[in-house]
């Protein structure tokens, strides 16, 4: 038997089509504000711990960080938003996700501009919410987001 003789069907999945994922640079923006803040998290653990202040510089300058790749993921979620013509119950979520994880983490900086040890243990408190809402909006966002769902 040649190659010619037989008949080969092509598979189309045209009723089906692969969703497509967020795009990389959301993606790229979304797990820099997790880990910028998850690092906030661990420096107040350490300032908590050790009463040494640059822990506390250090926490701060995270949570700008993590406030500046958050408002650009919130730009992106919002994009998405209008993509899905805002039908869609996850992207709604991810947005108040997102925007829960940027409100607080403003507050968190407002918390940390205190003097020295002022800021605790609220601080602590604070950036342990900020950065469980930032993992459950990654996780909420890499994996549930999708053009067509």
């Amino acid at each position: 038997m040649s190659l010619s003789e037989h008949s080969y069907v092509p598979v189309v999945l045209a009723d089906r089509p692969y969703p497509r994922l967020i795009h990389p640079l959301h993606a790229f923006l979304l797990a820099g504000t997790l880990t910028l803040f998850l690092g906030a998290l661990i420096c107040d653990i350490a300032y908590f711990e050790s009463a040494e202040v640059q822990w506390k510089n250090f926490a701060s300058w995270l949570i700008v960080g993590g406030l500046v790749f958050g408002g650009f993921a919130l730009l992106c979620s919002v994009i998405d938003l209008f993509r899905h013509g805002g039908g869609v119950r996850r992207p709604i979520l991810y947005f108040l996700l997102l925007l829960a994880v940027w409100v607080l983490g403003f507050g968190d900086e407002l918390i940390h501009a205190k003097d020295a040890w002022a800021s605790m243990p609220e601080s602590l408190y604070v950036s342990a919410i900020v950065a469980l809402l930032a993992i459950l909006a990654t996780g909420l966002g890499l994996s549930t987001l999708r053009t067509g769902a």
